[in-house]
Formats: structure tokens, C-alpha cells, sequence
């Protein structure tokens, strides 16, 4: 992409992402992430009502009752975007790609968090760690963000969502609040790292997804292609029987990935590429408000 396409876009998505965190976002956004930043302060015994997250395992392994963490909020917040940024994100039927989506997204979550005075930082991903932008402060970090969002070239183009826990849970120290943004088409477990890291973080999961992930389209025959392996293969569109299964398949995928977010008690919504992703988030928000 040219130097001067990028500015532009940049310069596109800044005017809309600050006026969505501005208008619309701000008092949603603070609400719904406030008192998160937390530093660690002492042990006591679990109490009624005390949020599972805070346990001590340690501690309550040793006394074989239950301990949870004690902690002190800090004046700002630490967000961590962890973004996709595999083959399987280049694609969109509607109005965009998964990755255009992703970006706006994040955009705004980033004008969001410099607004309530938290710094940011990104963490890229395929199957390996792509780029890790440190947290900080400011507009100019910022558009450095967006810039990358939306020109970066991964090396590879397969998903390992756990390689991108892995290296939160080892890069951040101190609790922070993360948002993993895939369409998760990953063939591999990553349930009990999400578990584990969403112990010591506060992760939220978004998902973003074509409607096409769902249905095919009746328009006999047709050449469909891995967009992470390569593969390619024609497939009869025609067949009622083939785009059942298709749409079964869809429908089992997501079931297994909630009831992973489910388990791991992490917060997540679905955005769709043809979808209003304002309205997605403010439902997400308003829950854990």
C-alpha cells in the first residue's frame, strides 16, 4: 500500500473511531473496564460472593481451603489488543473484510482507552508471535497503531490463538485487560490457556465472522480455498444436502467456541463483517457494567 493511501486511511479511520469512543463509547467504555487495573496487595480467606478469577491457588492448595487475592485499583489501566492477523482474516462478501473490521474495531477501542487516560499496546499473531507493540500513551502511538493495523504483512498465515495467550501471559507482568480479536478458526485447544490467562487477566474475546461462514450460497459448482493452508477444492452448491451440512458444521463450530468462552468465564462477543459493530460492543459493555 502506498504512503500516501495509508495516511489517508489512517486519517479516515481516526475520524471515526475518535468520534464513536468520543460520543458514544466514553462513558459505556469507562464503566464497563473501570477498576480492572488492579496491583496485587494480600491473601485472605474466599468469602461469599468473591469472584473466582481473584483465587489463589496456590495459597489455598497449601491450606487446602479457598484463598483469593486482595488488590489495590491503580490509576490507569493497561489494554492489550491481541489481533489476528492469519491468511483467513482476507476475507469479506458484504461490505468489508474480516481484517477491515478488525481494524475499525480496534481503532476505536485504542481512542477509547487513551480518552480514560489507560495506555495500549498490540500484540500481533498467526500461528507465531508477529509484532508486539509495547503499551503506551498518546495520539501519536495511536496512529503508529492504526498505521500497522492497517499495512502490516504477516509471515505466516495459519492461527494459533494459544502462541498469542502464551506471550501475553509472559510479556504482562501486572493484570491488564486484553482483547483477542479472531474469527478463531484455529485447529488447535486453546481452551485451558484461555482459562489459565484469564485468571490473571481480564480477557474479552471478539469474534468476527462473514456471513458466508455460515451459509453457502445456491450457485452450483464452486471453487472454494483454505485461506491459511492453501488448499483448494470445488464444491457442488447446488446440493440442499451439501449446504446443510455446511450451515450444521457452522453451528457446531460456535457452540464448541462459546461453550469454551463459557468455561473459561471469558466475556466475548460476534461481530459480523455486514454488521454494526457500535451496537455489538455496547451490549458487551453494558453486561459487565
Amino acid at each position: 500500500m502506498e504512503t500516501q493511501e495509508i495516511i489517508k486511511k489512517v486519517r479516515k479511520i481516526e475520524i471515526k473511531a475518535r468520534g464513536l469512543s468520543s460520543n458514544i463509547f466514553a462513558g459505556q467504555y469507562h464503566s464497563a473496564f473501570k477498576g480492572r487495573g488492579m496491583a496485587f496487595s494480600e491473601v485472605r480467606e474466599y468469602q461469599f460472593g468473591d469472584d473466582v478469577r481473584d483465587i489463589d491457588w496456590n495459597v489455598t492448595a497449601r491450606f487446602h481451603r479457598p484463598y483469593v487475592k486482595v488488590f489495590e485499583e491503580e490509576r490507569e489501566l493497561t489494554v492489550m489488543l491481541l489481533i489476528d492477523v492469519s491468511g483467513s482474516l482476507d476475507f469479506g462478501t458484504v461490505r468489508q473484510m474480516k481484517r477491515d473490521l478488525v481494524t475499525e474495531i480496534a481503532a476505536t477501542l485504542a481512542f477509547s482507552a487513551i480518552q480514560n487516560n489507560d495506555k495500549i499496546g498490540v500484540i500481533f499473531f498467526s500461528d507465531k508471535i508477529e509484532k508486539y507493540i509495547p503499551a503506551k500513551k498518546g495520539r501519536k502511538h495511536i496512529l503508529y497503531i492504526i498505521r500497522e493495523l492497517l499495512d502490516f504483512k504477516a509471515e505466516s498465515r495459519r492461527t494459533d490463538v494459544g502462541c498469542a495467550i502464551d506471550f501475553l501471559s509472559g510479556v504482562m507482568k501486572r493484570r491488564c485487560t486484553a482483547f483477542l480479536m479472531s474469527d478463531f478458526y484455529d485447529r488447535t485447544d486453546f481452551s485451558h490457556k484461555l482459562t489459565v490467562c484469564n485468571r490473571k487477566h481480564d480477557l474479552v474475546a471478539i469474534q468476527v465472522y462473514d456471513r458466508r461462514a455460515k451459509e453457502l450460497p445456491d450457485v452450483g459448482l464452486m471453487k472454494v480455498v483454505d485461506a491459511e493452508t492453501g488448499y483448494e477444492q470445488y464444491v457442488d452448491t447446488s446440493s440442499r444436502k451439501l449446504r446443510e451440512a455446511y450451515r450444521q458444521y457452522w453451528l457446531h463450530r460456535q457452540a464448541t467456541l462459546q461453550q469454551t468462552f463459557s468455561k473459561s468465564n471469558v466475556d466475548n462477543v460476534t461481530v459480523a463483517t455486514d454488521e454494526d459493530f457500535v451496537s455489538a460492543l455496547m451490549k458487551l459493555f453494558r453486561r459487565r457494567s
